[in-house]
């Protein structure tokens, strides 16, 4: 008598953020939600009936794989700590290096409290370990969390915001835009945002500049230089999965940084 097989149920149909997916399945939901969201990106700029039809299949694959919620979901299983963490661990081992914990006032050493933007945030105490020396601001497009900002940080108000953050933390966000122009403009907005001398952290997986077609770790650099970053620190390893960037913002003179990001900024 033949084995009965049992119905496999898809790793998105659960509503609990449980670490019983595997983290194969949960980057496979992942690669395939960012190739989707490219390819939604494109067809929204085109004007064809084909297009249209083609725009409606891979909104349908996006829904039948649970949305931006299932997306969501997948991302905090791997930020768990039996998945290793999330990457705000680099960031605060690289900022406690710089001595950025303590600073000295008058001879004393006190802690600096910074403010820190944390733009696609799936956990609101990511950084809850330092809360005596950073004061964050978890934001995300939609928020899993009443202490989560729900905000598009492109839509965010610039003029508002023009200086106000000692650091802005762009992990796994800048590639989940599908549009490579909005992509240079939210590196744009970054730089607008910090404090003179704030610090941006840009985390990205690796293939994005070691199996690019369009981005190297040059023109990577080449683009941020321009854009008025300097690199403090970089980390990545072949054949790792993650490659992080932490940038130090410079002066540069601001109208034609403003010219450049509105003619020519685009991250493919």
């Amino acid at each position: 008598m033949p084995r009965i097989r049992k119905k496999k149920i898809p790793v998105t149909n659960t509503d609990k953020a449980s670490s019983s997916s595997t983290p194969s399945s949960s980057r496979t939901v992942i690669r395939r939600f960012h190739v989707l969201l490219k390819k939604q990106g494109q067809l929204k700029n085109a004007s064809s009936a084909t297009s249209a039809e083609a725009l409606g299949e891979i909104e349908r694959e996006i829904d039948e794989l649970g949305g931006l919620a299932a997306y969501q979901r997948m991302s905090s299983i791997g930020q768990g700590n039996d998945r290793g963490g999330g990457s705000e661990k680099v960031l605060i081992q690289w900022l406690i290096d710089m001595g950025l914990r303590k600073r000295e006032v008058e001879g004393k050493l006190r802690y600096f409290r910074a403010m820190l933007l944390e733009v696609g945030a799936l956990k609101p105490d990511n950084y809850r370990t330092c809360m005596s020396w950073i004061d964050t601001t978890p934001m995300d497009l939609r928020s899993r969390h009443p202490s989560i900002v729900e905000q598009d940080f492109l839509l965010m108000d610039e003029d508002e915001n023009r200086g106000k953050w000692d650091i802005i933390s762009l992990s796994l966000v800048v590639n989940f835009v599908p549009n490579p122009r909005d992509r240079g403009r939210m590196l744009c907005l970054a730089h607008s945002m910090l404090a003179p001398d704030g610090l941006l952290f840009l985390a990205l997986p690796l293939p994005c500049v070691e199996n690019s077609r369009y981005l190297t770790f040059n023109n990577l650099q080449s683009l941020m230089n321009v854009l008025g970053f300097t690199e403090v620190q970089r980390k990545w390893k072949k054949g790792g999965k993650m490659a992080y960037w932490l940038y130090r913002k410079s002066k540069v003179i601001e109208i034609t940084l403003q010219s450049y990001c509105h003619d020519h900024s685009t991250l493919r």
